[in-house]
């Protein structure tokens, strides 16, 4: 069972107390896609410019991701420039530019549509909608979003939440979507917006999930270097997702070990600079981990 994601493919200008990158490989999709291969195809679409090189997309392909819906157009690729202070958790912008993601209208290819599971990454509302209204019979729908859109285009958003059975997104935006200071509160909301699933991001204190009833929650691991954090919640995303389509089972038993390998994949990606984390891992390496946070959060009953 694959996965379909539609999403940013960008060049990335970072800077961290640690060291700094120019115009290093990012965007959403491409995070996502990269942390998902691991585990399962993968399908992109997304728009990079007539400048986008060559080399990321002969690396993207030799982790077996399908780009025939990664389209170049006339123009500069998406880039995007931030630094980060000690504090890790939170990217101060210093320049965007939209370039060619600004007309991004994601028409997917016919082979495409057929697809079982789906992520919709951080781009605008309406054309989450859209591509949602493309997909024949989805099985699951997973979405990210951020303040900006839950600010300037609310009624769109919930309109789409609506169609869409896993949101993950951050604490600060559950706050901010849900009008509650009380995250649980706050996360029950949501819920009744449309999605079955909530899915918090907590950055170094780890992740919440509300699945219904139940709620499960996953630490971060600790991890002696970290030096850049770009990425984490959408590689979160791919190993998440990633994990589930390879074991076709979305059971709440399963739903909290792929929260888990998220948290791994996750773990890798801000251990390096851009994509250099999880570029060239090996699967018994993220066993290994996954095998690290279990005794991380294991303990006997009274």
């Amino acid at each position: 069972m694959g996965i379909l994601v539609v999403g940013s493919v960008a060049l990335d200008s970072v800077k961290t107390p640690f060291g700094e990158v120019e115009e290093a490989l990012g965007g959403s999709a491409t995070y996502f896609s990269v942390a998902a291969s691991y585990f399962t195809e993968v399908s992109v679409v997304a728009v990079v410019g007539e400048d986008f090189p060559d080399k990321h997309v002969s690396f993207l392909r030799t982790k077996k991701i399908d780009l025939t819906g990664l389209k170049k157009s006339p123009g500069k690729t998406f880039r995007w420039a931030g630094h980060y202070s000690y504090d890790l958790n939170t990217a101060n912008t210093l320049r965007t530019e939209l370039n060619v993601f600004e007309t991004f209208n994601p028409e997917l290819p016919v082979e495409y549509r057929d697809a079982e599971l789906v992520f919709l990454a951080n781009i605008d509302p309406v054309l989450q909608k859209r591509v949602v209204e493309q997909i024949k019979a989805p099985k699951v729908i997973a979405a990210d979003t951020m303040n900006f859109w839950i600010e300037g285009k609310r009624p769109e958003l919930i309109e789409t939440l609506k169609l869409v059975n896993i949101l993950t997104i951050n604490e600060a935006e559950v706050r901010q979507l849900a009008g509650e200071a009380n995250l649980v509160k706050g996360a029950r909301k949501i819920i009744s917006m449309g999605p079955k699933i909530l899915i918090v991001k907590r950055g170094e204190y780890g992740v919440l999930m509300f699945n219904g009833g139940s709620t499960f929650a996953a630490p971060a691991y600790p991890l002696e270097d970290v030096f850049d954090p770009t990425g984490a919640g959408d590689t979160f995303a791919g190993g998440f997702m990633g994990y589930l389509a390879s074991i076709r089972d979305f059971s709440d038993e399963n739903l909290r070990k792929a929260l888990v390998m998220g948290s791994v994949m996750a773990s890798f990606t801000v251990e390096d600079f851009s994509l250099g984390g999880i570029r060239s891992l090996s699967y018994p390496e993220i066993e290994r981990r996954f095998r690290e946070f279990k005794k991380l959060s294991h303990f006997e009953d009274l």
